[in-house]
């Protein structure tokens, strides 16, 4: 786990000497809820501590992850998470307050998710010659596709840093990749800074739609690859193609468990017929990546 203390500073000494006692090298979790028991996932397990959790606490929490200044954090909470040192991000929940089809403010605190972050450096190796083009020094127009819980962003994320950096073995110099991280979970920036590495040569826009940040940096960051995470609005696919006509290519991901899935999803059967995406890849159950569509082989 990513500094044990980083996690344990933001909870009160009594129930920081509980965590202290239990085995956090697979934690992936804590969730505290009011008046309930806290309870720590951990790998296939779950740890629950003999301490019931009062709002009392849940508001002095909060307090240490905003560095004592809610306000500071409020469109972070508006989003229902804030990430903290160390990439991890604590989810919340309450009375979600909405004005105008905007959400203001989540008060009446009821409950918190620590979501542990864990980078796995390496872990794209086997699929970088399904997608570098090194005839180009370039990389083909990628779909990475999976079901939720797979892996996804894991994967890109460590694309991007093999992209940005370069990688020796293939004789590929590093490129500038632009990274749309609509929901602070490939970067994980805390206060500018990404807690996860994304190479030498990346650009990074945080809490800003995919359509939006796309476009902002083909025209501000002349990056060679754009990426970003769980597309699947009409407006992600404007954009990816304004992108990739601009000559810019990219590396995305999104839901689905094979081909079928794209080609009958209303919204990435767009980008599909488009014939802009030259790879599709496929995370499967056991965690592998295979090819499942390769525009010049079909």
């Amino acid at each position: 786990m990513k500094s044990k203390k980083e996690i344990l500073d933001y909870f009160p000494i009594n129930i920081r000497e509980q965590l202290e006692k239990c085995n956090l090298d697979n934690l992936e979790e804590i969730r505290l809820r009011t008046n309930k028991n806290i309870i720590l996932k951990n790998g296939q397990e779950e740890i629950i501590l003999k301490h019931i959790i009062n709002t009392q606490e849940i508001l002095e929490i909060l307090q240490r992850i905003c560095d004592n200044s809610i306000y500071t954090y409020q469109n972070q909470i508006c989003n229902g998470y804030i990430t903290i040192k160390g990439g991890h991000r604590v989810g919340i929940t309450g009375n979600v307050v909405v004005r105008e089809g905007q959400v203001i403010n989540i008060s009446h605190i009821y409950s918190l998710n620590f979501r542990i972050a864990r980078e796995i450096l390496g872990c794209s190796k086997a699929i970088l010659p399904l997608i570098l083009n090194l005839k180009d020094n370039s990389i083909y127009n990628t779909i990475i596709l999976a079901p939720p819980g797979r892996g996804k962003t894991t994967l890109l994320r460590d694309l991007i840093r093999n992209i940005s950096s370069g990688i020796p073995e293939y004789n590929f110099k590093g490129i500038n990749v632009g990274v749309i991280d609509e929901r602070g979970e490939i970067a994980a920036m805390y206060k500018g800074v990404p807690q996860n590495n994304l190479g030498e040569r990346t650009d990074i826009l945080d809490n800003v739609s995919k359509s939006i940040g796309i476009k902002m940096l083909v025209r501000s960051m002349n990056p060679q690859v754009i990426t970003a995470d769980e597309v699947g609005t009409n407006e992600d696919i404007q954009a990816i193609n304004y992108a990739v006509t601009s000559g810019v290519k990219g590396i995305f991901t999104a839901h689905g468990r094979n081909l079928e899935d794209v080609i009958l999803n209303p919204i990435l059967s767009k980008l599909y017929n488009l014939e802009v995406i030259e790879k599709i890849l496929l995370i499967e159950k056991d965690r592998r990546t295979k090819l499942i569509y390769d525009k010049n082989n079909n």
